[in-house]
């Protein structure tokens, strides 16, 4: 028992380790934000006017305390407050009614700088400190849906700072105690937009419930700033989560401005609030929700280069196939580049069915292939004829092959592409077998080893990049498809999708058996109507069983000798000239057969 105890501790403390491993960077990012968020909180406390947390309001003149309080330091008297205190004197004791000079006591401790109200801070970092579970539940890879890059951690940690900062601040230099102006000058809604945009609703849903409990211990408790800055990011992520335009954030900033007044209005009616203050509290919302949109529109294009993010503005320029290098992939492998098309449009049509970024998924097929632009002849889509592996050995042809994928990361990188994409490009083969080429080697010697043929990759880690895996086998392997119906497709893609699925290529792309459904009938869908039939047209014939264009027809040669002869009866002075004879009936069918193609192509 005790050997099956110890490796059972030893196995836990290894999951321990692994897990700390890998969330090395978010307990370092939380960590920092718990620090600086500690110290805007420092300077709430001392400069708020509290003693043993409690607000002066609290306390009365005549009231039975219910506390005793007790001096913790030496407070000489001063023109403001003349009293003096002495350490370890009691104020206020408990049961007792509060005397005008301890009242006086009271409103010293609390107005002196030199005086921090030590029981308030230590509430304030056990506050913070039930933040910090909370926030790394909802940034989990489960709860999130995916695995937050660094820097969208280190943004969103200093947004929360910089929100929780301005809900501290203001209040204090403007002198704000009406909590129905308590919102206005507090930035949430800007970076809630700013989130959405870059990151995903998802992220901006979790940074809105953060930012609730931050603007409710700035506001000392007082739920109405909370539950407006909450409502309004909620209101403000769903309004721009689907926004692919930026002309589109302008209509959207009016519709906050709308959302911000109603929210606004409600609170009021709901904790009666005076309605003489409404006028300039609409006023100040309306103008919060308007300007953090514009606002939002201005920095987001910065942002987006500097972090380098995949948000929809920017794949949507990068989805431009006028680019000089998209161009330049049609010019030097245009088998390549139509190849790119169709599985951008198959991984795209398949993202939408299954709720992932159908955006992503298409910029990323664009580009998946980018590695061939190098050494297209390699490649089979771009051959014509003439297959340059069959003049190489299978090992030096997997060595060509493979080198697309780390040339295209390479490329992808001096184009300063959104890590989100490179992903894509270095995950769409995985680590799976080249099958043809090792089938080959392993003619050649039986030892062949199936790693030395396989991609060097990693499986794919999101659904977009496993989405963009199986489009790139479909398109691919249905080429070779013959007689392609519906029922041929469904059961060929199937057997492609569960082969990926067997090899354990599917396995951290966090895919339900149910999206793989969804992603087969698209695919389904999409192939069926390019591989469709067309009705025979009437007359039509074999282009094989033509004559070839470069050799003169019989006819032709006919009517040459025709003319041959009729010049040489002229010359020999008989003066009979021989006429054509009349069409034969093949010809009219021939100009009826026409006819009728024209009339089908006019419908056409």
């Amino acid at each position: 028992m005790t050997k099956k105890n110890e490796k059972n501790e030893e196995k836990i403390l290894n999951r321990f380790y692994k897990g700390i491993r890998e969330n090395s960077n978010r307990i370092v990012v939380i960590i920092c934000w718990f620090l600086v968020s500690l110290l805007i909180a420092f300077v709430q406390v001392s400069t708020s006017e509290t003693v043993l947390a409690f607000s002066l309001d609290d306390f009365k003149l005549g009231q039975i305390s219910d506390r005793t309080i007790i001096a913790e330091r030496d407070l000489p008297p001063d023109v403001e407050f003349p009293v003096e205190i002495i350490k370890g004197e009691t104020i206020v004791e408990r049961g007792f009614p509060i005397s005008e000079t301890a009242l006086s006591k009271l409103r010293k401790m609390a107005g002196t700088p030199a005086y921090i109200d030590s029981s308030a801070f230590w509430d304030a970092v056990l506050y913070l400190l039930c933040l910090i579970p909370l926030i790394f539940f909802l940034y989990s890879p489960t709860v999130l849906g995916y695995k937050q890059k660094k820097r969208e951690q280190i943004f969103i940690a200093s947004s929360l700072c910089l929100v929780f900062a301005f809900a501290v601040f203001i209040p204090l230099f403007f002198n704000v105690h009406n909590m129905f102006y308590f919102a206005i000058g507090i930035p949430g809604v800007f970076i809630a937009i700013m989130i959405t945009v870059m990151f995903g609703h998802m992220s901006a849903l979790f940074y809105s419930i953060v930012t609730f409990f931050l603007v409710l211990f700035a506001a000392s408790y007082s739920v109405i700033p909370a539950i407006f800055e909450f409502a309004s990011c909620l209101c403000a992520v769903y309004v721009v989560r689907r926004i692919k335009h930026r002309f589109d954030m302008v209509m959207a900033s009016l519709v906050l401005v709308i959302i911000n007044v109603l929210i606004q209005f409600l609170l009021t009616i709901i904790f009666g609030g005076k309605f003489l203050d409404l006028p300039l509290a609409l006023t100040g919302v309306a103008l919060n929700g308007f300007l953090s949109c514009i606002l939002a529109l201005g920095f987001i294009t910065p942002f987006e280069l500097l972090l380098n993010t995949a948000s929809a503005f920017r794949l949507l320029d990068l989805s431009d196939l006028n680019t000089p290098i998209m161009r330049r992939l049609l010019l030097a492998a245009p088998g390549t580049y139509n190849h790119s098309m169709m599985v951008a449009t198959l991984a795209e049509s398949a993202c939408t069915e299954i709720g992932a970024n159908s955006l992503l998924a298409r910029v990323g097929a664009y580009y998946h292939d980018l590695g061939k632009i190098d050494q297209p002849e390699y490649f089979v889509e771009n051959q014509s004829g003439s297959n340059k592996h069959d003049e190489i050995n299978p090992r030096l042809s997997v060595s060509v092959i493979r080198s697309h994928v780390r040339k295209g990361v390479e490329k992808a990188r001096q184009l300063r592409l959104p890590e989100e994409v490179i992903d894509i490009i270095a995950e769409h083969h995985g680590n799976s077998l080249i099958a043809y080429f090792y089938s080959e080697a392993k003619k050649q010697d039986d030892q062949t080893s199936p790693e030395d043929y396989s991609y060097g990759g990693n499986p794919p880690s999101s659904k977009e990049a496993a989405v963009v895996m199986l489009a790139d086998t479909v398109e691919a392997a249905c080429r070779t498809l013959e007689k392609p119906s519906v029922s041929r497709l469904e059961k060929f893609i199937h057997q492609l999708v569960m082969g990926k699925y067997e090899h354990g290529q599917l396995d951290k792309a966090n895919l339900t058996f149910r999206d793989l459904n969804a992603i087969e009938a698209s695919f389904v869908t999409i192939l069926a109507g390019y591989y469709h039939t067309r009705i025979e047209y009437p007359d039509q014939k074999d282009p094989d069983a033509l004559p070839d264009k470069t050799q003169p027809s019989g006819k032709a040669i006919s009517e040459k000798s025709d003319k041959q002869e009729t010049k040489t009866e002229k010359s020999e002075g008989k003066g009979v000239i021989k006429l054509p004879e009349k069409a034969d009936k093949s010809d009219k069918t021939d100009s009826k057969g026409l006819s009728k193609t024209a009339e089908i192509e006019e419908l056409r």
